[in-house]
């Protein structure tokens, strides 16, 4: 059986994620008690269902600091189980709130809606530690129910590898495992031929190619991962998340993200995700 745990921060997307689990025929639970995951997962595999989605949130309360043990006892039963944590940047929050002019679930407690947030994270922190986070604040949600496909979807046979580009100017990815920075090579930007592509476009792929400094830090790079992933699976990851960081996200580390991971392809399942591309940032 596989089940499949949403939980994260409110407004960061879980709706979003359950229904996409339950467009692909998963069984799903919404808003369940933390108390009650070991039991329900019990009975739903006895029941003969193979998979399984459940959303966590922070309305279990203290409960949600024994969720981490729950998830151990189940996975000791053979059960494949994946918890996915949904982020998003405070502001983001916010904003999104004021959007829909939806209550915050934990604002009954009278607080305010900064303080609901800071209260939710807090309820949350034993089960962010444990969980693959995505964060969805630059994300689309086209974007994001592909991201949670290819999630459930890759093979978990061994753990699975996830390189991410991103842009400086919006951030470094905080969730990240390891972060390189790659804004001291030449920028494609800089060529008005190529300002407009991405590195997933050939013409860029054939600029950084040529260019003897880029081959060195892949090179380096990719050494430095082959070097400690085993020190990584060892630890029993689910996942290991690289993040590569340009200036804007859109050509260096774009480029880099999918020569990696085309480079450990044959070692790990492998994922790959452009985060300003799939918002259309620019530089």
């Amino acid at each position: 059986m596989l089940l499949v745990i949403v939980s994260g921060l409110s407004g960061s997307g879980k709706s979003v994620a359950l229904n996409v689990l339950e467009d692909a025929a998963y069984y799903c639970v919404d808003n369940l008690p933390a108390t009650l995951l070991d039991e329900t997962a019990r009975f739903l595999e006895s029941a003969g269902y193979e998979r399984i989605a459940v959303s966590v949130d922070a309305r279990s309360g203290p409960a949600l600091d024994g969720l981490p043990r729950s998830v151990e006892t189940i996975k000791e039963r053979g059960i494949d189980v994946r918890l996915l944590f949904l982020d998003a940047k405070n502001e983001t929050l916010i904003k999104r709130f004021s959007e829909t002019r939806r209550r915050h679930p934990l604002a009954g407690e009278k607080l305010t809606l900064d303080e609901s947030i800071a209260r939710e994270r807090e309820l949350l922190a034993p089960i962010g530690e444990i969980g693959h986070h995505i964060d969805t604040s630059d994300v689309a949600a086209n974007t994001l129910r592909a991201w949670i496909r290819d999630l459930v979807e890759v093979d978990r046979s061994g753990m699975t590898l996830l390189f991410e580009s991103f842009g400086f100017k919006q951030g470094i990815p905080l969730y990240a495992d390891m972060v390189f920075d790659v804004r001291c090579l030449p920028n494609p930007f800089y060529d008005t031929r190529l300002r407009s592509l991405t590195g997933l476009d050939a013409q860029v792929v054939a600029f950084l190619d040529a260019l003897p400094d880029v081959g060195r830090m892949e090179r380096d790079i990719g050494d430095y991962i082959a070097r400690w992933l085993p020190a990584f699976q060892r630890d029993s990851r689910a996942y290991l998340t690289v993040a590569v960081g340009c200036t804007g996200g859109q050509h260096r580390s774009v480029y880099f993200a999918e020569k990696l991971a085309q480079r450990f392809r044959a070692d790990a399942p492998v994922l790959v995700r452009h985060r300003q591309l799939a918002r259309g940032a620019n530089a």
